[in-house]
């Protein structure tokens, strides 16, 4: 084994990838060659650690020091500074959002500080493409143990003990699932990792797959075990080239060191894994449309039951478990089920996954213990919203989930509280707005993904849908009337309750979620022709205040309609039927003569 004084790891994901850190990481085994230092220090390429908008990455052991925004040029100044002199390179520490401190180890920064890491345990910790790095963290102990002291029916109690629920959007009891499932009687069974993540801003399960995808494979094997499977499939979208990559990686790994495939460990054991390639449908999330998918038929949902669990994959009992579910999977055989289930609520046991953004200070990627506060996410975790303003309200569950108000910033994160206030926990998706935000407009934008998303297999989602985004528009076009309210909850109420599956009966959250908290928002649109935000262009118009404007004539270059006119040191005039209502000119303009009316 060799031992080196320091290891720098250099964040990996997708999101540090895009912002450069190949080049990054070339630039520091560059500038480590040259200081004959490369045998001291050892740099490992690492998966996300959920920041991703100070990529990229690098973190220094043993101190723990994280820089930020790092580009190839600071490579040298890092390896001379820090890893040769053992000085820091303080300015391209990070910087906490609140205090404006700079803050030189991340797990000082409120946006870790605060998180309980057990699914994304690895993540940004280990090189993703190393099984051995893995196994040094204690992976696929939690396999081992299985094999050699549980029998199945153990493994799905312990499961039960635990208290997991499934972390794709439902919260259906994990160990529920597979008892069914490992009851049924059949000559061949399926596991499946649902990793058709689709949600938009959501990148929780990609992260995984990237960061750590020997958990996602050892919770599949311990479930395949559980349920008496012996072939099973990833169901990743091909928009994820880099966690398909790292999967396929690690399924090659996991063979070369008997961890896969036939005689597991010796046990007598045998699983095959295979990946398939989604084309990106939001609707193949549901697990009916998934196994047809896989099956090689278009991706649509059937009518249950017969719940997939009894007759599934080729007609087979088959258990679907989405990528966050599996990963808590090895943790908790490793570890005990009481040591997962001493984390959480009475009901919802264990850690969420989110993927924080919108309107936020600190937004990213973070863990947390099931009945945290609203608020503690948003303020203490998120650092507030920007510049001072209003919180207004968090959208939690993706396009399926509802937004909650400021009343609820107490409210308990668990699967029952958020259920009834009238939203989902999702898969994870959490997005804070502001005072800014319109919340007709918010209900609009994500009808519009899951009219774009849905199959048009059911009457209610293909054409429901539809007339609810039609008054929907009608309303943000200043045309709406008060009986359109009645007829948005009637509607939104009729497709919840008759549609074929879970997009179609979870579309309506958004709609029905602002009218109970934010109807007053509403009757302003309809009756004053009137977007409290600003946000929707038919309710609002521009004006040039003539005691404030200098005529300085940055406006006029910033106008694409050239709607606005005016001699250089004159006020000027905006042209209403030219304006497009683009906010260019509010933006240009430094002397905020500009009037959003």
């Amino acid at each position: 084994m060799t031992f080196y004084r320091g290891h720098l790891l250099v964040c990996g994901g997708e999101g540090c990838t895009s912002s450069g850190c190949n080049e990054v990481h070339g630039a520091f085994r560059e500038a480590m060659r040259k200081k004959k230092i490369e045998d001291e220090i050892k740099i490992v390429q690492t998966g996300c650690h959920g920041y991703c908008e100070k990529g990229p990455l690098v973190v220094v052991y043993p101190e723990g020091v994280m820089y930020n925004r790092v580009g190839v040029k600071d490579a040298s100044e890092i390896v001379n500074e820090h890893l040769v002199k053992g000085k820091p390179v303080t300015r391209l520490f990070l910087t906490d959002p609140i205090s404006v401190d700079q803050v030189p180890k991340y797990e000082e920064l409120d946006l870790f500080r605060k998180q309980h890491r057990i699914a994304l345990r690895n993540c940004g910790m280990m090189d993703p493409d190393s099984v051995n790095e893995y196994i040094a963290r204690g992976g696929y102990s939690g396999l081992a143990k299985m094999l050699d002291t549980m029998q199945p029916a153990e493994v799905v109690n312990e499961i039960k003990e635990s208290g997991l629920r499934g972390r794709g959007g439902g919260g259906f009891p994990t160990a529920t699932k597979w008892e069914f499932c490992s009851k049924a009687k059949s000559n061949k069974k399926y596991i499946i990792c649902n990793a058709d993540e689709g949600d938009p801003g959501a990148f929780m399960d990609r992260s995984l797959l990237e960061g750590d995808p020997h958990s996602v494979l050892e919770g599949m094997i311990i479930a395949g075990y559980a349920i008496g499977a012996d072939e099973g499939y990833l169901y990743i979208r091909a928009e994820y080239p880099l966690a398909i990559k790292r999967i396929r990686n690690a399924i090659n790994q996991a063979k070369e060191l008997g961890l896969l495939g036939e005689n597991i460990l010796g046990s007598g054991f045998n699983m095959e894994l295979k990946i398939k390639e989604g084309a990106g449908a939001f609707v193949c999330g549901e697990e009916t449309a998934l196994i047809a998918s896989i099956e090689g038929e278009r991706g649509v949902p059937r009518s249950r039951p017969p719940f997939p669990a009894i007759k599934g994959l080729f007609g087979k009992p088959t258990i679907i478990n989405n990528v966050e579910t599996l990963a808590n999977i090895p943790y908790i055989i490793d570890q005990g089920a009481q040591t997962f289930a001493s984390v959480g609520t009475d009901k919802s046991k264990g850690t969420k996954v989110f993927a924080l953004t919108g309107k936020v200070k600190n937004s990213g990627l973070v863990e947390v213990p099931m009945g945290i506060s609203v608020r503690e996410i948003v303020y203490e975790i998120g650092g507030g919203t920007f510049e001072g303003k209003k919180f207004k309200a968090v959208q939690t569950g993706g396009p399926s989930g509802g937004c909650l108000p400021e009343s609820k910033l107490d409210l308990p994160i668990d699967y029952d509280s958020l259920a009834s206030a009238g939203t989902i926990m999702g898969s994870g998706g959490l997005v804070v707005m502001d005072e800014d935000s319109c919340m007709i407009d918010v209900a609009k934008y994500f009808l519009t993904f899951t009219r774009k998303e849905s199959c048009g297999k059911c009457t209610p989602c293909r054409e429901g849908t539809m007339r609810l985004l039609e008054m929907l528009e009608k309303i943000t076009a200043g045309e709406g009337e008060m009986a359109d309210l009645d007829r948005l909850e009637r509607l939104a109420k009729t497709i919840k309750t008759s549609a074929l599956c879970g997009l179609g009966q979870t579309a309506p959250n958004p709609i029905l979620s602002t009218l109970q908290y934010f109807r007053k928002e509403y009757e302003t649109h309809i009756k004053d022709k009137k977007c409290p935000a600003g946000v929707c262009q038919a309710l609002f118009f521009y004006r040039i205040d003539d005691h404030i404007c200098v005529g300085c004539g940055v406006c006029i270059k910033a106008c694409p309609t050239d709607a606005i006119e005016g001699e250089r040191k004159q006020a000027h005039h905006l042209d209403m039927e030219k304006c497009i209502k683009c906010g260019g000119c509010v933006d240009a303009c430094p002397f905020h003569a500009v009037i959003k009316e």
